[in-house]
């Protein structure tokens, strides 16, 4: 019997997912259906091919690992009866953990449809320069797939051809270097070629681009064969600064006045939106998005019986790092005593009426179809940020501290302040990757993106990382009581606490098992990772002139 791995499968998924029709904009159904001889003989055709990179071919990371592994990993997120969090928060994850599975195969989806949209695209008659800006669109999503794969697994297959991997399925996999090499290489030529402006609203452009790779060259600066050298490559940290700046300077995106307007239906696609999962508003499975289903506190929110977050809450330990008066707080978190007017609009909005010995989920819960008629039952409607301008400020922050201990850089002071001040905060007069590393959380907070952060430090500062995780206390329950009016938890003395069982912290948590069925299948993944043979040049230099 010929041996199929996972990843072949997603080559028949990949193939049959959406190429969807063109609208005004990306909240559009895909069809299921492939007719490549009808397609790719315009500009409309490119756009048909490159809608569903937005949305389906995403849908099994989007669905739970998004926020189980961004957010429950690092601790933002508990939830002792989820499977889809209590894995990652607890840190006992096995290559046999559904949602670690499906994001494997999610990724290697939207790698195998953006491959044979390139491989389409490049057959066709229509002129080059277009055919390279949509090219650029399928390789910003594959770029970014990788990034992911390289954070999450270290080493990984490399693969820009179907038919290489239908023809043979057993793959050696390729070093986390040229694996993190080739998304770099991939947004590179994405911010050469994609547009200044998006073509349709929701897609993205070469700035989009740009603040992407602030993120790459970020992540990449640690890597070195020490884990603990405490220092990172400098030639990358001013990459990510340039980058950024381009993003920043260059770009047509600006921050919303209201932190909490991020996350409403109505301001999908905002000035501070640079790339955003498409979601269709009463679309089908599979195109939706199901995160209000597992954050709503009740039905009450919902109207309807997808509103299974009770037990799905705020950490002790993200509690305890939001200033007083963040207004972050409560656009992020639901506390006792919060009042929303935007949910339960019939009723005059919604007031969180509980005991105050817990807080639940907010950001991503957005109400009832009654509330706005994008929502339908287990499809909020909401698009998922994958990118926005607010990360990439602190990403040049970030690049500008660089290995020094603190900076009082006048531009990164000037982004994080626009951040603080947003929030109701006073200004910071110099930096330290510990006030970085803050402002990361509780602004990116339950946008998937914090595990990635402390990853990241772990390239250089193990240990320290390490040390951090260690005092989250994730082996303790710690009862609290949570003052709503001034973002203030405080231990409650009056109970006890639990303890719960979590797995060993040392260096294996940086890198997830690879799923149990893919090992199976490829045996190669137990071997030593094999060089990538790159084909093309770099282009670094060329966007930077």
């Amino acid at each position: 019997m010929k041996t199929r791995s996972i990843l072949y499968k997603t080559l028949i998924a990949a193939m049959l997912c959406g190429i969807s029709s063109c609208s005004d904009d990306l909240e559009i159904e895909p069809n299921d259906q492939i007719a490549k001889e009808n397609f790719f003989k315009s500009e409309e055709d490119f756009k048909a091919a490159t809608a569903p990179l937005y949305n389906r071919v995403w849908f099994s990371f989007n669905d739970k690992f998004y926020f189980g592994l961004g957010d429950g990993r690092s601790y933002n997120l508990y939830a002792p009866y989820s499977d889809y969090i209590y894995p990652f928060s607890d840190l006992t994850e096995t290559g046999l953990t559904g949602p670690l599975v499906e994001a494997w195969r999610s990724f290697y989806i939207v790698i195998q449809q953006s491959n044979n949209t390139i491989a389409a695209i490049e057959e066709s008659t229509v002129s080059e320069e277009i055919r390279a800006q949509y090219i650029a669109e399928a390789r910003f999503m594959r770029g970014t797939a990788y990034w992911y794969i390289a954070s999450l697994w270290g080493d990984a297959i490399i693969t820009t051809s179907q038919s290489d991997i239908i023809n043979n399925p057993l793959v050696n996999k390729n070093p986390r270097e040229d694996v993190f090499e080739f998304a770099i290489r991939d947004l590179e030529y994405a911010a050469k070629y994609l547009p200044e402006q998006a073509s349709q609203s929701g897609r993205v452009t070469k700035y989009s681009a740009y603040g992407m790779l602030s993120r790459l060259y970020l992540s990449a600066s640690g890597l070195s064969s020490n884990p603990n050298s405490g220092t990172r490559d400098q030639a990358l940290l001013d990459l990510a600064k340039k980058a950024a700046e381009k993003a920043i300077n260059e770009g047509p995106y600006m921050l919303l006045d209201d932190y909490a307007e991020l996350f409403t239906i109505e301001n999908n696609n905002n000035s501070e939106s640079m790339f955003a999962l498409q979601w269709v508003p009463n679309g089908d499975y599979g195109v939706n998005n199901t995160h209000q289903a597992y954050f709503a506190l009740g039905s009450e929110i919902t109207g309807d019986d997808a509103a299974w977050g009770y037990f799905t809450r705020a950490s002790f330990d993200i509690l305890e790092e939001y200033e007083a008066n963040d207004a972050r707080r409560k656009a992020t978190w639901m506390a006792d005593g919060d009042f929303y007017p935007e949910i339960s609009q019939a009723n005059g909005g919604y007031l969180v009426e509980h005991e105050n010995t817990y807080v639940n989920v907010k950001k991503g819960v957005v109400g009832s179809n009654k509330d706005n008629q994008s929502i339908s039952r287990m499809n909020s409607g909401l698009n998922t940020y994958m990118l926005r301008l607010g990360e990439v400020y602190l990403n040049y922050a970030e690049a500008v501290l660089g290995n020094n201990g603190s900076t009082s850089d006048a531009t990164a002071l000037m982004y994080v302040n626009a951040l603080r001040e947003r929030a109701g905060l006073a200004p910071k007069t110099s930096l330290t990757f510990e006030d970085i590393f803050h402002e990361r959380r509780v602004e990116l907070c339950m946008e998937g993106q914090f595990w990635y952060d402390m990853v990241r430090r772990a390239y250089y500062e193990q240990q320290e990382m390490l040390n951090y995780i260690d005092d989250q206390d994730r082996e303790t329950v710690i009862p609290f009581t949570y003052d709503e009016e001034n973002n203030r938890v405080e231990v409650d003395d009056t109970r006890d606490a639990a303890p719960r069982a979590i797995g060993q912290i040392d260096e294996s948590i940086f890198l997830l098992p690879y799923p149990e069925s893919e090992v199976v299948q490829n045996p190669l993944l137990r071997d030593a990772p094999v060089p990538y043979d790159f084909t093309e040049e770099r282009i670094t230099d060329e966007l930077f002139d």
